[in-house]
């Protein structure tokens, strides 16, 4: 493992001591499962058995109450290993995420100590393009009998294929928005393995369908109770992930070049570990792998304040009985919306620095080897490949626009439609 950039403090190494071992096992074989497009269930209940799903579960809920900052460094370090098994904790912990912050009752709390203990959360938020042109067309209806059902289809529904419970994304006939939380097991759900992207393959990202699906009323959650930082949570997790896409692939070069017997016949020398610039572009590697770890880790510290201060807000609003939901989004309280602004600016500006140096990175790492580099038992590919499909989720393009807009305009981007 390549060590972080920015050394974590005790509290982290602590809670990640334990998951190592575990960490290191998922990565005996994730170069070959990768190239075979063999799911990671058997890894994955590993991670669950380690305590790991229970580290966003607050202490008196049974969990470990970890930081959300320790969760993303530790996606960053199983990222590195195995960035497909990385990237599916992403609409799980989200979905814990909710439920600590939103109303705190009983079903919340029930619901957050059955996910600590293995019952894995997919993703139903986004669609395909569809003739219509609208970005929802999923819907929930009231039953006649009681309880809702769900109708629509979805895609880029990571995790989803190795689920037990899938959160729909759903509107209502007046286009109300609204959370379902639904069994992946109801006869009506077909989830189906059919991700079509050149990187990400064994994330169970392609279509989940949903034909008249019931879902009782306690599993039918407004969106307006979700967490007000949810942006901030999922870029993150990208660049958890790209970032330790980044470390694999400067450690896999230093073991290739390591490995080369011989020089090119351009070279300056007949050692390859000898050649100077061979070693500086190794070196160049290494910097760019440097400069996302430092961009990704700077922006852990904003997104704790803001988690910080929602927590004490939603804490001090109300009671189980009669709970005092946030007002737009948590924004009413001026030092939340301020540290939710810095929170936002902070992660927006380290994805540019995230992924411009990793897929460069990524890139520049093959010209430190020869032909056999490129060889598929080597896998380097795969590297560029993931980390060019996880940078496409979300284009920088936009938040660079978004970034200035406020610096020069004064633009806030919690404003935005």
């Amino acid at each position: 493992m390549c060590p972080s950039a920015v050394p974590a403090d005790d509290r982290y190494e602590e809670l990640i001591a334990p998951l190592r071992p575990v960490i290191e096992r998922i990565g005996a074989d994730a170069r070959q499962r990768e190239r075979e497009e063999r799911l990671a269930t058997e890894q994955l209940g590993w991670l669950v058995d380690a305590g790991f799903a229970r580290w966003r579960t607050p202490v008196a809920w049974g969990g470990v109450g970890a930081r959300l900052s320790d969760v993303f460094r530790a996606i960053a370090e199983i990222a590195e290993v195995d960035p497909n098994l990385a990237h599916v904790w992403r609409n799980h912990f989200s979905f814990i995420e909710d439920r600590v912050h939103a109303e705190g009752t009983a079903f919340d709390r029930d619901i957050v100590q059955r996910l600590g203990g293995g019952e894995f959360v997919g993703g139903g938020w986004s669609e395909s393009p569809n003739p219509s042109g609208a970005d929802i067309t999923t819907r929930i209806t009231p039953d006649p009998d009681g309880g809702w059902r769900v109708t629509g289809r979805k895609f880029y529904s990571t995790g989803s294929i190795y689920a037990r419970w899938v959160t729909v994304l759903a509107l209502d006939d007046s286009g109300a928005r609204f959370v379902a939380l639904v069994d992946a097991h109801d006869p009506g759900v077909r989830i189906g393995d059919d991700w079509d992207g050149f990187g990400q393959r064994i994330t169970g990202s392609g279509s989940v369908a949903y034909a008249d699906v019931h879902v009782p009323d306690e599993r039918v959650l407004p969106y307006a109770t979700r967490y007000p930082y949810q942006e901030q949570y999922y870029q993150t997790v990208m660049h958890a992930i790209l970032v330790g896409i980044g470390r694999a692939a400067l450690r896999e070069g230093i073991e290739a070049l390591r490995s080369r017997a011989r020089g090119h016949h351009n070279g300056t020398t007949a050692d390859p570990t000898r050649d100077p610039e061979l070693l500086a572009t190794i070196g160049t590697v290494a910097a760019r792998v440097y400069a996302a770890d430092a961009a990704f880790t700077a922006s852990l510290g904003p997104v704790d304040t803001a988690v910080d201060r929602h927590t004490a807000l939603r804490a001090g609003s109300g009671t189980e009985s009669d709970p005092v939901l946030p007002v737009a989004g948590g924004q009413a309280d001026p030092v939340l919306r301020a540290a939710l602004e810095a929170s936002w600016t902070a992660v927006a500006q380290a994805q540019t620095v995230v992924t411009d140096a990793v897929l460069d990175a990524t890139t520049l790492v093959f010209d430190a080897l020869g032909s056999s580099g490129t060889f598929r038992s080597l896998g380097l590919d795969r590297h560029w490949r993931n980390a060019r499909t996880l940078a496409s989720h979300n284009p920088r393009v936009h938040k660079r626009r978004l970034v200035g807009d406020l610096l020069v305009n004064g633009t806030s981007p919690l404003d935005r439609a």
